[in-house]
C-alpha cells in the first residue's frame, strides 16, 4: 500500500520543481522497498534520493540515503579527505591500519576497546570501506 502511495506521490505534476520533498519521497520508497527484501528495486530510489539530497546540500539527509545503500549491499565511492575524520579517528584508522588490535590500540590511546571499535565503525563508512583489511589502502589514498 505504501509503495502505491509513494509512486503516486512521484507521479504528481512538477513534482520535481521542489527536489527536497520529491528526495524525502524516493528515500522512503527505497527504504520501504529494502525492509521488503528487494534491494534491486530500493537502490534505484535510494541513489536519485542521494544525488538530489547532494545537490540541495542536504547533507545528512544525504548520509542516510548512502546509509540505506550500503545497507542493500551496495559499496558507495565516495572521496574521502582527512577532513572528514576527526583527530582521534585519523589516529584510531591509522595504528588499525598497522595491524593492532582494538585492545592494543585502546592501551595505546588510554581509551576503552569500546571506544576504539565506535571510532572504526564511524570510519569505515567515511572511507567508503567495509572491512579492516581495506583500511591501509584507503588511508593511503588519502
Amino acid at each position: 500500500m505504501a509503495v502505491g502511495l509513494f509512486r503516486a506521490a512521484l507521479a504528481l505534476p512538477l513534482v520535481e520543481q521542489w527536489p527536497f520533498d520529491h528526495a524525502r519521497i524516493r528515500l522512503a520508497l527505497g527504504e520501504t522497498h529494502r525492509r521488503n527484501h528487494r534491494p534491486g528495486e530500493a537502490r534505484p530510489e535510494l541513489r536519485r534520493a542521494a544525488d538530489l539530497f547532494r545537490r540541495t546540500g542536504a547533507t545528512t539527509w544525504q548520509r542516510r540515503a548512502e546509509q540505506e545503500l550500503r545497507a542493500t549491499g551496495l559499496a558507495i565511492n565516495t572521496e574521502p579527505t582527512t577532513d572528514t575524520l576527526t583527530a582521534q579517528q585519523l589516529e584510531v584508522a591509522n595504528l588499525a591500519a598497522t595491524g593492532l588490535t582494538n585492545k592494543e590500540i585502546a592501551e595505546r590511546l588510554f581509551l576503552s576497546p569500546r571506544t576504539v571499535s565506535a571510532h572504526l565503525y564511524r570510519v569505515f563508512p567515511k572511507l567508503g570501506i567495509t572491512s579492516r583489511s581495506a583500511l591501509r589502502d584507503a588511508l593511503a589514498s588519502l
